[in-house]
C-alpha cells in the first residue's frame, strides 16, 4: 500500500470522527533512526530492512543511518526487478552485498550521483567495504510460516516479490512470532513484511484492554496519528506475516 492511500484512510478515518487512533502504552522501544519517508514508491521494503540494520547497530552503540535512496538507484540495474521496484528485505541484503550501500547524509535523494566512496571517522571506503562492515554476509536470516511446506526446512516464497527466489526458513506461527519477541526483547533489529507492506519493528506495546502489539516503524512520513509508528497486534502477526529477517543467532539460540 502506497502512503498517499494510508493519508487517504487517514483523513477519511478523520471526518467520520467514528474511530479516534487507539492509546498505546509502550512496555519496550529499542533504539531507532528518524523516520523516513519512501513517497508514493513501493520500496518500504528497502526502508524496513535498512531500518532494522540501523536498530541492530544502536543496539550496539554504533550508530549508522542508511540511504535507501542508493538501493533505489542500484536496482535500475538489476532486469530481474519488476517495473514497481517491490522486494523483500532479504533482497535488500543480497543487494548491499552485491553493490554495496552509504550514508543517509552521502546520499539523501534518489537524484543525487551515488557516491563512488564512504568516507569515516577519517577513513575512505567503497560502498561495498561499508556494506561488510554494516551487514555480514549471513548476519541475517529470512523466516516465513506455511503449512503448506516441511517445517524447519528452507524453501523459496513463490511471490513475486522475491524475485531473487531467496530461501525461507520455514518456521510454525508460534514459533515464528515467539522468536520475533524473543528478538525484539534482546533490542535486536527486526524486518517485517506481509503481502503488501513491510516495516521494521522496534518495540512492544499494549493498548488499553491489555492487548499485546508490536510497535512498527514505517517509512510514510511522521504525518500520520502515530508521528510515524505504528502499530501491528499479535493476532494480526499471526494472520498478515509473510516473512520476518532478524539475526541469524537469534534463531540459532533457540534451537
Amino acid at each position: 500500500m502506497k502512503r498517499i492511500i494510508y493519508l487517504i484512510m487517514v483523513f477519511l478515518m478523520a471526518s467520520c470522527a467514528k474511530q479516534p487512533p487507539q492509546h498505546f502504552t509502550h512496555d519496550l522501544l529499542n533504539r531507532m533512526t528518524p523516520i523516513k519517508d519512501q513517497g508514493n514508491s513501493e520500496t518500504c521494503w528497502i526502508y524496513a530492512m535498512l531500518a532494522a540494520i540501523e536498530t541492530e547497530h544502536l543496539s550496539w552503540g554504533d550508530s549508522v543511518n542508511l540511504s535507501p535512496y542508493y538501493i533505489e538507484k542500484m536496482i535500475e540495474q538489476e532486469p530481474q526487478c519488476p517495473a514497481s521496484r517491490r522486494g523483500m528485505g532479504a533482497t535488500l541484503i543480497r543487494l548491499i552485498h552485491k553493490y554495496g550501500i552509504v550514508g543517509y547524509n552521502a546520499m539523501s535523494s534518489v537524484d543525487t550521483p551515488a557516491p563512488r566512496f564512504v568516507f569515516m571517522l577519517g577513513a575512505e571506503y567503497t560502498p561495498q567495504e561499508f556494506a561488510r562492515s554494516v551487514c555480514a554476509r549471513d548476519e541475517y536470516v529470512a523466516l516465513t510460516s506455511t503449512s503448506q511446506e516441511p517445517y524447519y526446512k528452507e524453501t523459496v516464497l513463490n511471490v513475486p516479490d522475491n524475485w531473487l527466489h531467496d530461501r525461507f526458513l520455514n518456521l510454525p506461527m508460534d514459533s515464528l512470532l515467539a522468536t520475533t519477541l524473543r528478538a525484539v526483547r534482546q533490542h535486536h533489529g527486526v524486518c517485517w513484511e506481509s503481502r503488501g507492506h513491510a516495516m521494521a519493528i522496534v518495540g512492544i506495546a499494549h493498548n488499553d484492554r491489555n492487548e499485546p502489539y508490536f510497535i512498527m516503524k514505517n517509512s510514510w512520513g511522521t504525518d500520520g496519528p502515530y508521528k510515524g509508528l505504528d502499530y501491528l497486534s499479535f493476532d494480526d502477526f499471526k494472520t498478515q506475516t509473510l516473512a520476518v529477517e532478524l539475526p541469524r543467532f537469534v534463531v540459532s539460540a533457540s534451537n
